[in-house]
């Protein structure tokens, strides 16, 4: 976990599946500077998390979110999450209302993956070629400039070059339940303001974004040109922007209840 302080707005930032708690500081940073009470969770298996879990459900990512609330005394914050980080901000949301002020998706939605996408997935965290003998090997390997800098800050020093913080196996475990289903019932479920970003050239389809604002209304949305999936890291200066102005048009209750 990595607090940033502050005494103002809480949020909690949760990072992508086979991501970290580092691949915020740039929107961390600025929203600090706003006042704004900032936290970011190492998610289970990720980081510097317990590595291998015995449950990566995804109603174990919902409920270290709320254990995380609870430890730090957050009330009322407003989850932000990117892809998977945004699948459980989703979830908490429909489930723990309550909780909540609000929440930032930033390329993720309620739609399922389906199991190539999960085989690919896999597939791809497997082929890295580890260790990297270098950073700049990591960094061009995983995909150069803001993005690749940002996965490389993930990886850790250990037997004779640089390793990822996850497994593997633990990450296409965690990522089963979203090719085994879709979760439209709980994004109808939904009763907070939520703001959803995406990139021109990310994942989430335009059809999945559609059917979000057509089962709810009140959704928020940006889509930001030229970027992909990993926004936050190609430009946290707009996703500030965006997350700036969403929460100066949401309500801060002073105090929430528990659900």
């Amino acid at each position: 976990m990595r607090d940033w302080g502050g005494d103002g707005r809480p949020l909690l930032l949760l990072h992508g599946l086979a991501g970290h708690v580092g691949e915020w500081d740039a929107l961390a940073h600025r929203l600090r500077a706003d006042g704004h009470r900032v936290v970011a969770l190492d998610q289970r298996g990720h980081g510097a998390s317990e590595r291998r879990p015995a449950d990566v459900s995804r109603t174990a990512y919902v409920d270290d979110v709320l254990a995380v609330l609870d430890a730090l005394g957050l009330r009322a914050p407003v989850l932000v999450g990117q892809s998977y980080g945004g699948h459980a901000a989703l979830l908490t949301a429909a489930r723990h209302p309550a909780r909540l002020s609000g929440a930032v998706l930033v390329e993720a939605g309620p739609g399922g993956i389906g199991p190539q996408a999960l085989a690919d997935v896999g597939d791809w965290l497997r082929a890295w070629p580890v260790p990297f003998p270098s950073r700049e090997a990591a960094v061009a390997h995983l995909g150069g400039g803001p993005v690749g800098e940002g996965w490389a800050d993930g990886l850790e020093e250990r037997d004779g070059g640089l390793r990822p913080r996850f497994d593997p196996e633990v990450m296409t475990a965690s990522l089963a339940e979203n090719a085994g289903r879709s979760w439209w019932e709980e994004w109808a479920a939904i009763r907070v303001p939520v703001l959803a970003v995406v990139g021109q050239h990310g994942f989430l389809a335009r059809e999945e974004y559609d059917g979000m604002a057509r089962r709810l209304p009140a959704l928020r949305g940006a889509c930001l040109p030229g970027a992909g999936h990993d926004l936050h890291l190609e430009r946290p200066e707009v996703l500030h922007r965006l997350v700036a102005g969403f929460l100066a048009e949401t309500p801060c209750p002073g105090a929430d209840s528990r659900s």
